[in-house]
């Protein structure tokens, strides 16, 4: 098997991080915040308020659940509009009051049933795109898992994007690209190789900012991520908004 391939194989294992185990041990006094203003709340995107080592910060997750019905309830993590609204509205009150966003991505890609395309799928997303982009406080993504599509975008669109060693961020499934490209869903480890998703590819080509290590358990890679959350946010917070922005804005430009 290729290392590309054992990279997505890990990036999907059920005993990987989840959000709610990054929730509770990176940091205290998480209260969730419901709804998208609109009348919708979807649980595949929870957040809310916490403090980081003291520090007030917003903190934006997608959710695959703990059982049977939670998945289901929550797509296995594929968030629908109002999840992506629900995001867009948290980072626009925290950038209100000067709050920084901490975003932890796992989830495949949208949600993409009927029902979430006549909500305007497409609409939230970019919403999300907007108020992230114009955000003015500091902002700063971690792909745990799976980053897929413009699902994994629009939470991944701040002043940096880290990804642990154990994930992956793609356009696209290696199995969707085989499908489409050959016509051939069993060329998907071949597919994955092509697709350039695995940490240490993205970082060499600037994609990303960052790879966390994985630690020997989940305490250790808990307390990783949080030593790199607390040095970067240090950084960005030293820069006024307008060049906080400035640099948001050429971050994007360059792809």
């Amino acid at each position: 098997m290729t290392k590309a391939m054992d990279t997505v194989r890990a990036a999907r294992a059920s005993d990987k991080l989840s959000a709610h185990y990054l929730r509770e041990h990176l940091f205290s006094d998480f209260m969730e915040l419901h709804g998208d203003h609109q009348g919708g709340d979807d649980p595949a995107i929870v957040g809310g308020l916490a403090l980081l080592s003291g520090q007030p910060v917003t903190v934006i997750t997608t959710s695959r659940g703990h059982n049977l019905d939670e998945r289901l309830a929550k797509h296995f993590g594929q968030p629908e509009p109002s999840g992506y609204r629900k995001a867009a509205r948290l980072v626009k009150e925290a950038a209100r009051f000067k709050r920084p966003v901490l975003l932890f991505i796992d989830t495949a890609g949208a949600f993409p049933g009927k029902e979430a395309e006549y909500a305007g799928q497409g609409q939230a997303i970019a919403q999300c795109l907007t108020e992230i982009g114009q955000a003015a406080t500091p902002i700063i993504s971690v792909i745990f898992g799976e980053g897929g599509s413009g699902g994994a975008l629009a939470l991944a669109c701040g002043d940096e994007v880290w990804m642990l060693e154990n994930s992956m961020y793609s356009v696209l499934s290696p199995e969707g690209f085989a499908s489409i490209l050959w016509k051939d869903a069993g060329r998907a480890e071949e597919a994955a190789d092509l697709l350039g998703l695995t940490p240490d590819r993205l970082l060499a080509g600037q994609v990303i900012e960052g790879v966390i290590a994985q630690g020997a358990d989940k305490q250790a890679q808990c307390a990783e991520i949080k030593r790199i959350l607390t040095q970067e946010l240090a950084k960005l917070q030293k820069l006024p908004a307008g060049e906080l922005l400035s640099r948001r804005y050429e971050r994007f430009r360059k792809f």
